[in-house]
């Protein structure tokens, strides 16, 4: 087991039996800035842990990629709090010994360590940290695989539906051609019924018309032949 660990398992169990620590409590600790950022960064270590236990569950891609995204940005925003960790345990507090001093500082560099440990659904496993204890938080520049295979087989998915649809638009080609030429057809054979149609009228009146004027001279013949009995 390396120090960084016994480091940690000594800090879970002071946290453990930290309420029954009554000298803590009466000097007023919880008021220092260095215990308070502390207790904030190792608490959301927990919480981003957590959140990394529900992503590897998570049996929704998408849920699962949105999680190691919030668990990536946490764990990036830690790193930068570790600094300003690292300069409060380097200060002077009054009524601190020197072995609480050099504890703060074994705990702050114990830190890094936690962090990127924290799994995070990416190739790398984790953020890597510099010199400093700052880490790499510049975004954009860590890519992650799970996210890009997610995005890999939507654009998969996309790719199908497209080739489906282009077969079912060649297959259907044929078919409007097909159509196109059956309504051309029509419309001619439409045309020449009307021009057929049009002369029959036409015919029918001419017809009526000559009948007409043959009918009424004969009418006026017969008339004037009858005799008068009066």
């Amino acid at each position: 087991m390396s120090m960084i660990d016994v480091l940690i398992r000594v800090d879970a169990i002071c946290k453990k039996y930290d309420k029954y620590d009554a000298d803590k409590h009466r000097n007023g600790a919880a008021g220092d800035p260095f215990s308070r950022l502390y207790a904030a960064v190792d608490a959301d270590i927990d919480a981003a842990i957590e959140k990394c236990e529900r992503a590897a569950t998570e049996t929704n891609r998408a849920a699962a990629v949105a999680l190691n995204a919030d668990v990536r940005r946490t764990k990036a925003r830690l790193m930068e709090e570790v600094v300003k960790l690292r300069k409060l345990a380097a200060k002077k507090v009054k009524g601190l010994s020197p072995e609480e001093a050099e504890l703060r500082g074994d705990l702050v560099s114990a830190l890094p360590h936690r962090i990127q440990s924290i799994p995070d659904g990416g190739g790398g496993g984790g953020v890597a940290a510099d010199q400093n204890g700052g880490g790499n938080v510049r975004p954009g520049i860590k890519f992650d695989s799970s996210g890009l295979e997610f995005i890999s087989e939507g654009l998969d998915t996309l790719k199908s539906l497209a080739e489906d649809m282009n077969e079912e638009l060649n297959r259907q080609v044929p078919l409007m051609d097909e159509i196109d030429n059956k309504v051309d057809k029509a419309n001619a054979d439409l045309r020449k019924t009307n021009v057929r149609l049009k002369e029959t009228v036409n015919q029918h009146t001419q017809s009526m018309n000559l009948i007409g004027s043959i009918i009424i001279p004969f009418s006026g013949i017969t008339c004037s032949k009858i005799p008068r009995y009066i």
